[in-house]
């Protein structure tokens, strides 16, 4: 990786960057748990879980209650996120104005389902923005924080990874784009507190009216 090397796509991670949706899941996420017997804080859910994919989630409660879980646990809970998603899933403030601006190619891969990114990009109104270029947890082997997912975005839009920056706001996002030869800058302005995606080698903001610039950048840091 260069700091010359021109950006030509723009990765998009999806929830807490494109659609403000964290806040809702983890809420969710945390009634969830406690249903099935796993009570955890905000905090704890924010640190272990955000980022990263439902075969995830599935697995490390599987792993907390010493049992296996059956193939339709997630059906009851649905509604849940459905309810609360139809009745406050908003688009992150000044997304659509950083999109109009910046001109480069762009994508989204997220640690969501295909059927997820659709549903909250279609209530955002974001959908025709990225249509035919999102990609899925479900399309890897293996989700963030291993560099799969940003490298099979770049590889099927024929880009190179030193040509791509990605924008993310967990850890373990960066981490992934970090191990794909990305650049990476650190949405901040949720939950994910700064320090933690700087640790991980991001270039941190906090304002989505910033990321034009930052994406326009003739030599953004490495």
């Amino acid at each position: 990786m260069r700091a010359s090397d021109p950006i030509d796509l723009v990765v998009f991670d999806c929830d807490g960057v494109l659609v403000d949706s964290e806040k809702l899941s983890i809420e969710v996420d945390r009634r969830v748990l406690a249903d099935l017997g796993w009570s955890l804080s905000h905090d704890e859910i924010l640190h272990r879980f955000v980022g990263r994919s439902s075969a995830h989630f599935r697995a490390e409660i599987e792993a907390h209650l010493g049992r296996l879980l059956p193939d339709d646990w997630e059906a009851s809970y649905q509604p849940w996120y459905l309810d609360a998603f139809a009745a406050e899933l908003t688009a992150v403030a000044g997304i659509e104005t950083a999109l109009d601006e910046i001109s480069t190619m762009t994508c989204v891969a997220s640690s969501g389902s295909h059927a997820k990114i659709r549903r909250t990009l279609g209530q955002t109104g974001l959908l025709p923005r990225f249509e035919g270029r999102i990609f899925s947890a479900d399309d890897v082997a293996n989700g963030k924080p291993a560099p799969d997912l940003f490298l099979r975005a770049a590889e099927r839009l024929g880009v190179s990874p030193e040509r791509c920056v990605v924008v993310e706001d967990s850890r373990f996002g960066v981490q992934a784009a970090r191990a794909a030869g990305m650049r990476v800058l650190g949405y901040a302005g949720g939950l994910t507190p700064a320090d933690w995606l700087e640790r991980e080698g991001a270039i941190v903001f906090t304002d989505m009216r910033e990321l034009p610039e930052l994406v326009g950048q003739r030599r953004m840091p490495v």
